[in-house]
């Protein structure tokens, strides 16, 4: 791995293990990692988010980023960890608005990162007041996957439950040279 601070994205559908993969691999590494925006404001406000939210998601994701960034690189870690980033608000703006802001898709492309780990949907459902849409996970596991492809972002699929789908991120890390565990 080069020098530079490496940004590992942890994406994919509602209620995949994202939060809890992120959190643990930052763990395993000793590296800072920053929770998804979007949860967090849709926490706040307490109400379904509308289009009119996409914009504020995207500001407060590009500043939770930029922070932990600018720590990291001030620590000298070696990388962070997303738990998502732009790319899904691109997805999730597209799926539910059927259009995102052009100016965030814009941002998106000059944001991407070194690698996203696309979290399979392999783990149960488990409604929280936030997640809402069960039925259509593979629909936006699809959509994550042409998103994907679409903004030429590398990435690879984490797979399994519990310690299993560590390994399976760590082994994704490992054949990019991302990780030397």
């Amino acid at each position: 791995m080069t020098t530079a601070l490496a940004r590992i994205v942890i994406t994919g559908s509602e209620c995949t293990g994202k939060t809890t993969l992120a959190r643990e691999l930052a763990a395993r590494h000793g590296a800072l990692w920053v929770p998804e925006q979007s949860r967090e404001i849709a926490t706040r406000l307490g109400r379904p988010l509308t289009s009119e939210d996409v914009s504020a998601i995207a500001s407060a994701q590009i500043a939770a980023e930029d922070a932990i960034i600018a720590d990291a690189e001030r620590r000298g870690d070696r990388m962070v960890y997303l738990d998502t980033d732009l790319l899904s608000t691109v997805v999730y703006a597209r799926h539910y608005y059927g259009v995102c802001p052009s100016w965030i898709e814009a941002e998106t492309r000059v944001r991407i990162a070194d690698l996203y780990l696309l979290a399979d949907i392999d783990v149960p459902w488990t409604p929280d007041g936030v997640r809402d849409r069960p039925e259509a996970r593979q629909q936006i596991h699809d959509e994550f996957h042409a998103a994907l492809s679409e903004f030429g972002a590398p990435s690879c699929e984490v797979h399994g439950l519990g310690e299993d789908r560590t390994a399976s991120a760590i082994a994704c890390l490992q054949r990019n040279h991302l990780a030397s565990e």
